[in-house]
């Protein structure tokens, strides 16, 4: 993660951007809590972002540079991880406005200072492409307000926008601890705890918007040669805006969600891209007999709905797991296509 190109800014309001043809306005919205997040008691075993000591000394030695462990320029506690998400969406920002020629605002639920920003007309108004993150601990209880998802709703009413749910993890729902030991060993990341459950605020975006899929799971997928993530399995013939292509792999993070499809009626959504999954390591979805999971989805325009809703996860959007052509392209054609 680089040094940014320009002198930072905050606390300052949001600059409307003008519409311009063939330049779609970007915009992600973090649904957290940032002072719920940051808050939490460090002693919790689970349900919490793990703190930037934790980080340093898993990733050692890859956070020892003063610039992430000198603690008087950087935070050590939960703050400090949060602060990671920042740096690593920055790259994703950038290629983002170049692409676009406008710049990408991240706006958060509540953010560090305790502001509070619903998603509303301030932040759908000059939104073309709008990200939401599901990164909220349900614990911290974001939930959507029906004003919220009246106005999404008149947002994907407006020709050629759309909406990129992505709802993180969800591990260790089950009441069985056996069953979440198996889950935090086939994932194998040590920062995750054996339950950490995300995504509350999605959850009612979607359940108000009638997009019938909910976030299952942390599972890891299958890597190749160089220990690189296995390619996707896609879907061509159901891709009609071409949302896949130039793209055989997104990247590799350890706890990936399964996205799974709650309806029977195959016309509401389309799975395009699933992901093979390590089979190395026991979990109950692969012992349920699955080998892949679903890890990008759309609903195209229908009824009133003229906009595309698109569901992938926010680690995709993130330079903490890599990336390359494949992302960059992927990241390309939901600004773009």
């Amino acid at each position: 993660m680089s040094e940014a190109r320009t002198a930072r800014t905050y606390n300052q309001r949001h600059v409307p951007r003008k519409y311009t043809p063939g330049g779609r306005r970007v915009s992600v919205y973090v649904s957290w809590s940032y002072p719920a997040e940051a808050g939490r008691y460090a002693t919790e075993l689970d349900n919490r972002f793990s703190t930037m000591t934790e980080v340093r000394r898993v990733a050692w030695p890859t956070y020892e540079e003063p610039q992430w462990s000198d603690p008087y320029r950087f935070q050590q506690g939960i703050a400090g991880s949060l602060e990671l998400f920042f740096w690593a969406w920055v790259p994703f920002q950038d290629f983002v406005e170049e692409v676009t020629g406008h710049p990408v605002p991240v706006y958060q639920r509540i953010d560090q200072a305790g502001f509070h920003t619903p998603l509303d007309e301030r932040v759908l108004a000059d939104t073309d492409v709008l990200f939401v993150f599901g990164l909220d601990h349900m614990v911290t209880e974001q939930e959507a307000q029906p004003g919220e998802i009246e106005a999404l709703r008149e947002f994907l009413g407006r020709e050629d926008v759309r909406l990129v749910l992505g709802p993180h993890h969800d591990v260790g729902a089950s009441d069985d601890m056996k069953e979440r030991d198996m889950e935090y060993r086939h994932h194998g990341d040590p920062l995750v705890p054996r339950q950490q459950r995300f995504a509350t605020y999605v959850r009612d975006l979607m359940k108000g918007l009638g997009v019938p899929v909910t976030n299952r799971y942390g599972l890891r997928p299958a890597t190749g040669q160089g220990n690189q993530i296995a390619p996707l399995s896609t879907v061509g013939d159901l891709d009609g805006k071409g949302w896949l292509s130039g793209v055989t792999n997104f990247n590799f993070h350890m706890h990936l969600p399964h996205y799974e499809v709650t309806t029977d009626r195959p016309d509401r959504i389309r799975v395009l891209a699933r992901q093979p999954i390590d089979m190395s390591r026991p979990h109950p979805f692969t012992e349920a007999g699955n080998t892949e999971f679903n890890m990008f989805l759309w609903m195209p325009p229908g009824g009133d709905r003229a906009g595309d809703v698109l569901l992938a996860d926010s680690t995709i959007f993130s330079s903490l797991f890599g990336g390359d052509d494949s992302l960059r392209n992927f990241w390309r054609n939901l600004v773009s296509t």
